[in-house]
């Protein structure tokens, strides 16, 4: 049975910083794309980051660039999302995703059709 969890999720206050985990079992994700997503309430789920089974390919969406980095330990089965400079826009609840890569290629998706597993989601709450 897959299953991915998060974790490192909690309150902060606007300037910080937190490292959210994601934990994957049930199988080898070494060959998974994965990804954050995030949703805030009343709004939709939207893509924050995503990483190829690599690692060596990553996309950002524009609004964290430069302050989140994605990164993941394929020997842990482990990804993470280092947030830095946190804003209150940032508050949302934050998923981990994954989905085996195509054979052959090296990709990054950044939709939320493309994943086929996720895990229960961690509450960021950033206070200003």
């Amino acid at each position: 049975q897959v299953q991915l969890v998060e974790s490192g999720g909690g309150l902060v206050q606007a300037g910080g910083s937190l490292r959210l985990s994601c934990e994957a079992s049930g199988r080898t994700f070494s060959r998974y794309a994965m990804g954050w997503f995030r949703q805030a309430p009343g709004k939709e789920r939207d893509f924050v980051a995503g990483s190829s089974w690599t690692g060596g390919s990553t996309r950002y969406a524009d609004s964290v660039q430069g302050r989140f980095t994605i990164s993941r330990d394929n020997a842990k089965n482990t990804w993470y999302l280092q947030m830095n400079s946190l804003k209150p826009e940032d508050t949302a609840v934050y998923y981990c995703a994954a989905r085996p890569n195509p054979p052959s290629r090296v990709v990054v998706f950044t939709t939320e059709s493309d994943y086929t597993y996720w895990g229960q989601g961690t509450q960021v709450t950033v206070s200003s």
